[in-house]
């Protein structure tokens, strides 16, 4: 049997309207090509992802942070409530074979450095820049567009599978 590749998408929780798009966007190819779609299950560039994956008949996946599924955005196929704030990120994560960061905030940057930590791939649109001590460090797979970060991230989940 074929597992199919589970991807997180993360950003702002309540992103501009084209940070909202691009988060619809990805969604939305993510379910067109058969990935689960991971989330941290609330509003925002969450929410955009899961409507795009949920509407294109994708599989979608709310890790939420508070303790009631009934937070849950609607977009959701199954709702995780863990009533563990933030740190739920890390479940977000781990659950995820690779992760998608579209720009976002702190809460995004924690994801990315979680999954980092994890060893899991992280491919980024219009997110943060890592540096340390003054030089760049090259952590994040860049991507131009949705159509590039879901190739990337499905080439990846791919490559894993096979090593």
């Amino acid at each position: 049997m074929k597992r199919a590749p589970y991807v997180a998408v993360v950003g702002a929780s309540a992103g501009t309207p084209s940070e909202l798009a691009l988060g619809e966007t990805v969604g939305r190819l993510l379910g067109e090509r058969g990935a689960v779609l991971v989330c941290g299950g609330m509003g925002g560039v969450m929410e955009a992802a899961a409507g795009g994956a949920m509407n294109s008949g994708g599989t979608t996946v709310g890790i939420l942070p508070t303790d009631s599924r009934l937070d849950a955005n609607p977009y959701l196929t199954i709702a995780v409530a863990t009533g563990l704030g933030e740190a739920r990120n890390a479940i977000v994560v781990r659950t995820a074979d690779v992760v998608i960061a579209v720009h976002g905030e702190y809460g995004t940057l924690s994801e990315i450095a979680l999954a980092l930590k994890m060893g899991k791939p992280v491919v980024g649109l219009g997110t943060w820049e890592l540096v340390r001590e003054g030089t760049a460090i090259d952590a994040i797979v860049r991507a131009t567009s949705a159509e590039d970060a879901v190739a990337k991230a499905l080439g990846l989940a791919a490559s894993l599978r096979r090593s």
